[in-house]
């Protein structure tokens, strides 16, 4: 017997080794704004915190820096009931996200967090924070079309499944009703939607009205809607690209939507220069720069020989300016840009693709060399067209001047019916093409 009151006193005395006897903590010691400083609580960038506010709950915040003693804290959410001394918890290091097939049909926060009212996503394998990088000589090759639904897009501007487009116009010329129609029209295994800076009242408008209840059991949604932290809309945004990296690795075909690219910019923007990083391009630190193409380069094919990850961004450009910073920027990373026109969508005519001014940089390698000409031949008219257009009026166009001109000129209308197409009708691939080459045999 006593042997055994021995052990068991021995293992208890064991047990104490691994007891915290002290609950380590750091304090705030300043608040700006929606930055944070702290003190005693060591933490690396990227690492996660709780603040204890004045009534007891927890505020879950991040490490965005650090001078010298003091580190620079980030909150998710609005940092309410905050205190001079306030107490900073280390979050636990295993903070991590389960995925599986169950993950189809939630709409989530930057978090993970459930915002459909259900309980909280679960799943069987660990969403890494970032995703494994890609050897580009392993990553998939773009060789296969992907069908968009969208008549001017497929038989003009090409996309191939892989590849990584932006959506480029100002505001209000119809970027989000154009990625509704991609939305419901494009056939993939699996669409990622990320609601980044947009306002509120769109996110259950494109739940109801763009994906339906049918596309909901297909797609992860995850939203961050204006009024949320800088941080939360990064985590947002790079939280969606983790999700459709997923289950492209699964071997489905991905489809990822995010609007928009350019509140991205802004939230990277609102941290760096809280943090005293210098302006350098229209108010755009240089760290928004570095961070466009690594987010970028998440999208895109993977080493698997099935499975693509195809990705739509909206990019807002202020004022119309083609030369905005973010809007350069984004261009020369992504495999393609389609350019929406005020002009256009003034005039009626949607969607307000200018197919002058785009251009998709995968055409050549997923299209036929038929299509591709037709294609070639029908800019040409067009762009022919648009040299003599405000001339027509003014009497400034003689028929019979010149051979192209006049084809140009009689085939317009026929050019602007193909172009338009209502935003609830949907063009397959295959006839997008058919019309296209119909036009062109008119010639």
């Amino acid at each position: 017997m006593a042997m055994g009151a021995t052990f068991k006193l021995d293992e208890a005395l064991r047990s104490l080794d691994t007891v915290q006897l002290a609950k380590v903590s750091g304090r705030l010691v300043r608040a700006t704004g929606l930055l944070l400083e702290s003190l005693g609580c060591d933490r690396s960038i990227g690492q996660r915190c709780y603040i204890e506010t004045a009534d007891g709950r927890l505020l879950q915040a991040q490490v965005v820096g650090f001078n010298r003693d003091i580190t620079y804290l980030m909150p998710f959410k609005k940092p309410v009931g905050l205190t001079t001394g306030s107490r900073v918890y280390p979050a636990p290091e295993t903070i991590s996200l389960k995925i599986d097939d169950s993950w189809l049909g939630r709409v989530v926060n930057g978090l993970g967090e459930p915002l459909d009212g259900r309980e909280a996503p679960t799943g069987c394998d660990v969403l890494p924070v970032e995703p494994t990088e890609v050897n580009p000589l392993a990553r998939k090759p773009v060789t296969e079309p992907l069908d968009v639904g969208v008549r001017s897009i497929n038989a003009l501007l090409t996309v191939g499944k892989g590849q990584r487009v932006g959506l480029f116009a100002g505001s209000g010329v119809g970027k989000s009703v154009l990625l509704s129609m991609i939305t419901r029209h494009t056939k993939a295994d699996v669409v990622v939607v990320g609601l980044i800076g947009e306002r509120g009242r769109e996110v259950n408008e494109f739940l109801t009205h763009s994906l339906g209840p049918e596309g909901l059991k297909k797609a992860v949604v995850v939203v961050a809607p204006a009024n949320e932290s800088p941080l939360m809309r990064l985590k947002a945004t790079e939280l969606c690209h983790s999700i459709a990296t997923y289950f492209r690795d699964q071997q489905k075909d991905v489809l990822l939507l995010v609007d928009s690219l350019t509140r991205y910019a802004m939230a990277q923007r609102e941290i760096a220069l809280a943090l005293g990083e210098p302006p350098a391009t229209k108010g755009y630190p240089p760290s928004v720069f570095g961070m466009l193409p690594q987010l970028v380069e998440m999208a895109g094919n993977g080493e698997q020989a099935n499975g693509s990850l195809s990705a739509l961004y909206t990019v807002l450009a202020e004022g119309d300016d083609q030369q905005d910073p973010v809007v350069d920027t984004a261009r020369a990373i992504l495999d393609g840009h389609i350019v929406l026109s005020r002009r256009l969508a003034e005039a009626g005519h949607y969607p307000a693709v200018d197919i002058a001014a785009s251009v998709s940089r995968c055409m050549g390698q997923v299209s036929t060399p038929e299509h591709l000409k037709a294609a070639h031949q029908l800019k040409d008219l067009h762009s022919a067209y648009e040299r003599i257009k405000d001339l027509i009026p003014l009497g400034g166009y003689s028929a019979g001047a010149d051979g192209k001109t006049d084809r140009a000129v009689q085939l317009a209308p026929v050019i602007e019916r193909f172009l338009r197409q209502d935003t609830g009708q949907g063009a397959n691939l295959s006839d997008s093409i058919t019309g296209l080459q119909n036009i062109v045999a008119n010639t």
